[in-house]
């Protein structure tokens, strides 16, 4: 981050095909966290995915994307991100991500959910809960003028304070036309120079944090992301707009980890 990089500004116009992309995005992320069941195969719940996304006149935006075989991403556990839809039945106590990209009229709206399966540890809702917080608290960061390392920094700074780590090696991006676009947004402040924020940029902020280590390796598939030391992760992601006043969340869905909400205090 040390380089200055051109980072798109999108337009009035711009924006406004952004808020029904991402509108669209949330609503089927929304309906397929509501779909996870113990029983059903990932590759059920990718089929879901793309039916919703085809009834709303969309196409899924990964697909085909770096030749990615799959509608959406659906990681489980210890699969951080990039999971592939297969034979693979969820079970009580799991932990579900799903990251699902939508294109609409060319613009995208990208955002992810983990979902918890039934009864599930203390330290899986802990980390759900501190998760979903760390995304809020870098969006609070999406201000006119503030520093995208601050916003970066924050989230780190956060899911440390509790206990858990940021996978270093996936980082959030900006996102428009292109899945993704300048600038990266990792889950820590990076060393060097950090753009200052304007509004009309447009970021997918998504923390992806370890209950464990920090670090990740890759299956054998060539996409799928586990934790090094296989112990659990989660992933929540919204696109957000960047304006003068509050940031604007084009993926808004309600909150689904508040520590209130699960008697977990952080």
């Amino acid at each position: 981050m040390g380089k200055r990089v051109k980072i798109p500004i999108k337009t009035e116009a711009e924006i406004r095909k952004m808020r029904i992309a991402g509108e669209i995005a949330s609503e089927v992320l929304q309906a397929v966290a509501g779909f996870i069941e113990p029983g059903r195969t990932t590759a059920e719940v990718d089929s879901y995915a793309a039916e919703l996304i085809a009834e709303r006149g969309g196409t899924p935006t990964f697909l085909g994307y770096r030749d990615f075989p799959a509608n959406i991403c659906i990681s489980i556990n210890e699969e951080v991100v990039h999971g592939i839809g297969g034979a693979r039945r969820i079970q009580p106590g799991d932990l579900v991500s799903i990251d699902i990209g939508v294109t609409m009229n060319g613009w995208i709206g990208d955002n992810a959910v983990t979902v918890p399966v039934g009864s599930i540890t203390q330290e899986d809702r802990r980390l759900l809960a501190a998760t979903e917080q760390s995304l809020f608290e870098a969006i609070d960061h999406a201000r006119d003028g503030i520093p995208l390392g601050d916003l970066c920094g924050s989230v780190e700074s956060y899911v440390n304070g509790h206990g858990f780590t940021v996978v270093r090696k996936l980082v959030g991006h900006g996102v428009g036309r292109n899945l993704h676009e300048k600038p990266e947004v990792p889950n820590f402040r990076p060393e060097g120079r950090s753009p200052r924020l304007k509004a009309g940029m447009i970021l997918a902020i998504e923390p992806m944090v370890n209950a464990g280590v920090g670090e990740v390796d890759w299956l054998d598939d060539g996409w799928t992301v586990v934790t090094a030391d296989r112990k659990s992760s989660a992933h929540f992601e919204h696109t957000v707009l960047v304006t003068t006043g509050d940031p604007e969340i084009l993926t808004w869905r309600p909150r689904t980890a508040l520590p209130e909400q699960l008697g977990v205090i952080l």
